[in-house]
């Protein structure tokens, strides 16, 4: 008789993230259930915007069980490094996991934010560095423990319904597609 086992689960909550200061320098590390209680702690994150051929943005649908902003609108995929791990590394291994796609990733600029869930009570307090990639004809393998939906979408048309409904879009979605977009149009789209 042969045993197959089961990958284990991770515990995405008990995971390390990166404390920062208020200039972006790593101070300590703590889990990542203990950076969201607030008033939350500054700690290092990653937001990744990938494009497609037209220009149009991939948003992802956070999965309902996620411990902040379930079911909200949100870039493509986003995460913590772990303390002294590369910001790239760790957005292309999220990008492939959540989502099951592999590209290029340019780390294009950074933004910090503080917002609270108002269902959860959790606080994201984030020191968010932006990457960029572009996607050819690869088409998104989303993981449902991760991902609730996915659409393209062209970013002037964003903009517009984070105007007219922002309570169905993360609060971090404005700052990243800002700079994601002006990095994309600066090389040429």
């Amino acid at each position: 008789m042969t045993e197959t086992l089961a990958e284990p689960l991770t515990d995405r909550e008990a995971l390390p993230v990166e404390l920062v200061d208020d200039a972006g320098h790593a101070i300590g590390a703590c889990p990542v259930s203990q950076a969201h209680q607030p008033p939350g702690l500054l700690h290092r994150a990653f937001s990744v915007l990938l494009f497609d051929t037209t220009g149009r943005v991939l948003l992802q649908q956070r999965a309902a069980v996620k411990t902040r902003f379930p079911l909200v609108w949100a870039n493509t995929c986003c995460g913590h490094p772990a303390p002294g791990e590369s910001v790239t590394d760790a957005a292309a291994n999220r990008l492939a996991e959540e989502l099951g796609l592999t590209t290029d990733l340019t780390e294009v600029g950074v933004f910090r934010y503080q917002a609270e869930d108002a269902d959860s009570g959790r606080v994201e307090h984030e020191w968010d560095h932006v990457l960029i990639g572009r996607l050819g004809s690869a088409r998104p393998r989303p993981d449902p423990a991760e991902v609730a939906d996915f659409a393209w979408v062209q970013p002037d048309a964003l903009r517009m319904r984070l105007c007219d409904d922002p309570a169905n879009y993360s609060p971090w979605l404005g700052g990243v597609l800002e700079i994601a977009d002006e990095a994309y149009h600066r090389t040429d789209g």
